[in-house]
């Protein structure tokens, strides 16, 4: 017999708690995932925060908050709408331009058939209050059959050079039916955002990702001369008998681009883990312009660590790889979600998910957050850790869509955002810490007030107390897609529900969600 545990029922509102605490950014209700964060250059009080989140009967959004007192108190959330009905968002990046106007970069598509698709920038003047109409950047049409509008990264040139201002977007093949070669892309604005140029490959002959990853995402940095580059992965054989990282850099704006094979992959180190965040990070550093370093998952030592490798000549020599996580060496404990900064003053640190807490193998822990902090001119990193709670692993977890952590640094200030599940829904959660003294000087700005629902256990139905008669709600199952809509009158009837975790969402902001088991 099937049985429908019912987990819990939560109603979000806003306010201040006890200091020290994570703060819960985006106070969503379900699926509030793969955050991105930017602090104002010109004003470092200033931060914008963009995650995917649900909304009702609009599927996932792309919402954002924005502060202007560091994070003390935050703007009511905004969605940007959809091109289409049926369309969902996804995957945004935030960057600050040297003028102060802040932009998003977005995929808007129909996730079911992948009729229409683009890439998207908006921009706000307004430091992130309202929001312009989005430009077309990439287009699923600029490439029949490709689908190359996944994972855009965004990266604008703030410098005093001949290329300030000027806008990159890179992306890669999406996760469908797409015939090899695989290539990564990259689009370009010299005016603001208002146009963006016909989508190029970022490889190219002798250079390519080839025909065995087919997803090759390029991660992008601007150098402090405004040198762009972009890294790549590649695995073919005529190039290198290894996996291997490609370098692409342009001094021009992107019309030319030079390339280069930067790091190479040895037998048994590319991690096996099918469930782990594996993306790396390229960034450059804001004291030195010729100082890049990649921040990579790899299983050296027979398990999943953090690992970096720098260079201090634009990328002509790499260092050999430094693992940056200070637990046991070959533990079997598997750490991923990278991300990493440099300061203006040459401070390094890097962030990421770290499950040494359980002791046990596999990506199915218990995990904190943890940043590895190295100052300049010193040798070895500290630790920071940056949850204030440990959190018990959710199987939403396992499912794509949270593949992304994002952290900067400013001054001795670390700002991070990431997903996770300790209020049994994935929101975003937000410190702001000093790097020195570890104090995290932001508190948590949610609470949340249990409401009943019965029975509990239940089979074939759930009745929630409190909702009124009439009221619509949507059944989502763990990856976002709705399964059954209605109207609620007594009951909600689930008797012919597959196993599974389901959530139940109610179209009015006074009622929350259920979030319940079929087995």
């Amino acid at each position: 017999m099937k049985y429908l545990f019912l987990l819990s029922l939560f109603w979000y509102g806003l306010a201040n708690l006890n200091a020290q605490q994570n703060q819960n950014v985006s106070q969503g209700l379900v699926f509030d995932r793969e955050p991105y964060l930017a602090v104002d250059p010109q004003n470092s009080q200033h931060i914008v925060v963009a995650w995917m989140g649900y909304k009702f009967n609009e599927l996932v959004v792309i919402k954002t908050r924005n502060s202007t007192d560091g994070g003390d108190t935050w703007s009511t959330t905004q969605s940007i709408p959809h091109f289409a009905s049926g369309n969902q968002s996804a995957d945004p990046s935030i960057q600050f331009d040297h003028l102060g106007n802040v932009y998003i970069c977005y995929i808007d598509y129909n996730n079911a058939t992948m009729s229409n698709g683009a890439i998207y920038v908006t921009k706000s003047t307004d430091g992130g209050n309202t929001w312009n109409t989005p430009v077309e950047v990439i287009s699923i049409a600029d490439c029949p059959n490709k689908y190359c509008i996944d994972r855009p990264w965004m990266e604008i040139d703030r410098t005093n050079g001949p290329n300030q201002g000027t806008i990159y977007v890179t992306s890669m093949n999406a996760d469908r039916n797409v015939s090899p070669p695989y290539n990564p892309y990259l689009s370009v604005s010299t005016d603001g955002g208002a146009s963006f140029q016909t989508p190029r490959y970022l490889d190219t002959i002798n250079y390519l990702a080839g025909d065995d990853i087919d997803q090759p995402m390029p991660t992008p940095a601007i150098g402090t001369d405004g040198t762009f580059y972009a890294v790549y992965p590649s695995y073919v054989t005529a190039q290198s008998l290894y996996a291997t990282l490609i370098m692409a850099s342009s001094t021009d704006g992107g019309n030319t681009l030079d390339h280069k094979f930067i790091l190479y992959g040895g037998s048994g180190t590319a991690v096996t883990d099918p469930l782990a965040k594996k993306a790396s990070l390229l960034i450059t550093d804001d004291h030195n312009s010729d100082h890049l370093a990649m921040i990579i998952l790899a299983q050296y030592n027979g398990d999943a660590d953090i690992f970096l490798s720098e260079t201090y000549d634009k990328g002509q020599n790499w260092s050999t790889m430094e693992r940056v996580n200070q637990d046991v060496v070959s533990n079997g404990v598997l750490q991923d979600l990278v991300w990493g900064d440099f300061n203006a003053d040459g401070d390094l640190v890097i962030t990421w998910r770290d499950r040494r807490v359980s002791g046990n193998a596999g990506y199915e822990q218990p995990t904190e957050i943890f940043a590895g902090v190295r100052l300049k001119d010193t040798a070895s990193f500290h630790e920071i850790t940056l949850t204030d709670q440990i959190i018990a692993h959710d199987t939403i977890l396992n499912g794509k869509g949270n593949d992304f952590m994002c952290a900067e640094l400013i001054g001795d200030t670390l700002y991070a955002v990431w997903g996770d599940a300790r209020a049994s829904s994935l929101n975003i959660y937000m410190v702001k810490t000093n790097i020195i003294d570890g104090v995290i000087s932001l508190s948590t700005v949610h609470e949340t007030k249990m409401v009943n629902a019965f029975p509990n256990p239940a089979t074939d139905y759930i009745r929630i107390e409190g909702v009124p008669a009439g009221e619509k709600f949507a059944i989502l199952d763990i990856n976002g897609k709705t399964v059954k809509t209605g109207s609620y009158y007594n009951h909600i009837d689930v008797n012919d529900f597959k196993s599974g975790v389901y959530f139940v969402l109610f179209s009015t902001e006074q009622h929350a969600v259920v979030r319940f088991v079929v087995e």
